[in-house]
C-alpha cells in the first residue's frame, strides 16, 4: 500500500511538473549535530502590505491568524540608510541580518560585498549544527550567485531562461515541495519573484488587478509548501516556524530612490508556528530581523562578535536567546 504522505507529494509534484530532482544532490541531516526545530523562510519580492491585505491569500491569512504579524516592517534602519531601495541590498540585509554598511551591498552590482564577514544565516546554523540540512530555492539569480552560503541544496532559475518569473516561481515551488517531502530539511529559503516583475510592468498598488493576482498566485505556492510540511510524518514534533517578508514595496512602477517613501520602505512580516507570538507585532521590526528570528528558533545562540543588527521579534520571549 502506498504511503499517504508519498501519494500527496506525488500529486503535488506532478502538478508542478517536477521529477528526479535529487539524482545528483541529496541532503539527509542526521543526529546528533542537528537542531531540534525547523524553519521555512519565504521571501516574496516587491510586496506592499496594503496590497497583501487586499489580495485573496488564504494560505498567508491562515499563517497570520495562527502567528504574529506586522504591516510596519522597515527595509532601512536608523543607523544606516545610504544603500539604494532595491533588491541587491534588500535581500542582502534580509539574509545576513545586517545593514549595508556591514554587508557592503548598496545596489544591484554587488560591488563591495562583504559576505565573508557577514554571511548568509545558513553559515551560522552550520557552525552550531554541522549536520543540519539546508536548501535554497530562488529565481533572482544574484541571490544564488552572491549571497547564498552553506546550503546543501541550491536550486536557481537563471536569468538566461526565457520563462517568465511566474513560470519560474511555479517550478521552484515544485522543487521546494519535493525537498520538503523527500528529504530531511532543517532550514529552507524559498524566493518568489513574480510580484516584483508585475509591479514594474503594471504598477505597485492595491488597485492594480495583475499585481494582486501575482500575490494570489504566490499564495497558492505557499499553500503547497505548507502542505508539504504537514505531509511529513513527524511534522508536529519537528516544530516548524514559517517566516515571510519581502525586500521592499513600491510606488508607481518603481522602488528606487524610495528612502522617504512609505510605500517603498514599509513592508510586512509574518512569523507563524507553535513557538511564535500570537497577534500583532507591536515592537519595531526590520528586514534584518529575519535571520535572527530563524536562528533563535533553531536554537543557535546569537554571538556579539557577529554584529548582527536584527533581533528576534515575533517569537515567544522564552525562546529568545541573548540579543
Amino acid at each position: 500500500m502506498v504511503n499517504s504522505n508519498a501519494r500527496i507529494a506525488g500529486i503535488v509534484l506532478a502538478f508542478w511538473g517536477v521529477t528526479d530532482l535529487w539524482n545528483q544532490t541529496e541532503c539527509h541531516g542526521s543526529e546528533p549535530s542537528v537542531p531540534t526545530r525547523r524553519v521555512l523562510v519565504i521571501g516574496i519580492d516587491g510586496v506592499r502590505p496594503d496590497a497583501l491585505q487586499n489580495a485573496n491569500t488564504p494560505a498567508i491569512d491562515h499563517l497570520i491568524a495562527a502567528g504574529a504579524f506586522t504591516k510596519n516592517t522597515k527595509i532601512l534602519g536608523n543607523r544606516y540608510r545610504e544603500n539604494e531601495t532595491i533588491s541587491g541590498p534588500g535581500w542582502s540585509s534580509f539574509l545576513t541580518g545586517v545593514w549595508a554598511d556591514k554587508h557592503g551591498v548598496h545596489d544591484n552590482t554587488f560591488r563591495g560585498r562583504n559576505y565573508d564577514a557577514y554571511p548568509h544565516f545558513f553559515v551560522y546554523l552550520k557552525r552550531k549544527f554541522p549536520n543540519a540540512c539546508t536548501g535554497s530555492f530562488v529565481d533572482w539569480e544574484p541571490i544564488d550567485t552572491y549571497i547564498v552560503r552553506a546550503a546543501d541544496v541550491r536550486k536557481v532559475r537563471p536569468a538566461s531562461s526565457k520563462d517568465s518569473l511566474e513560470q519560474k516561481d511555479k517550478m521552484l515551488a515544485g522543487e521546494a515541495v519535493q525537498f520538503l517531502t523527500q528529504q530531511n530539511p532543517h532550514a529552507v529559503f524559498v524566493y518568489f519573484g513574480q510580484v516584483d516583475e508585475v509591479g514594474h510592468r503594471d504598477g505597485f498598488h492595491p488597485s492594480v488587478p495583475s499585481y494582486l493576482q501575482a500575490i494570489q498566485t504566490v499564495d497558492v505556492h505557499i499553500a503547497s509548501l505548507i502542505g508539504a510540511i504537514q505531509s511529513r510524518p513527524d511534522h508536529v514534533q519537528e516544530n516548524w516556524l514559517i517566516i515571510i517578508s519581502t525586500d521592499h514595496g513600491g510606488r508607481g512602477r518603481k522602488h528606487r530612490g524610495g528612502h522617504d517613501v512609505p510605500e517603498i520602505v514599509t513592508t510586512f512580516l509574518v512569523v507563524s508556528g507553535k513557538d511564535s507570538m500570537k497577534g500583532e507585532i507591536e515592537e519595531p521590526s526590520y528586514i534584518v530581523d529575519v535571520p535572527v528570528i530563524a536562528l533563535t528558533h533553531l536554537g543557535v545562540p546569537i554571538e556579539g562578535a557577529w554584529q548582527l543588527d536584527g533581533k528576534a521579534v515575533g517569537v515567544r520571549q522564552e525562546f529568545r536567546n541573548n540579543q
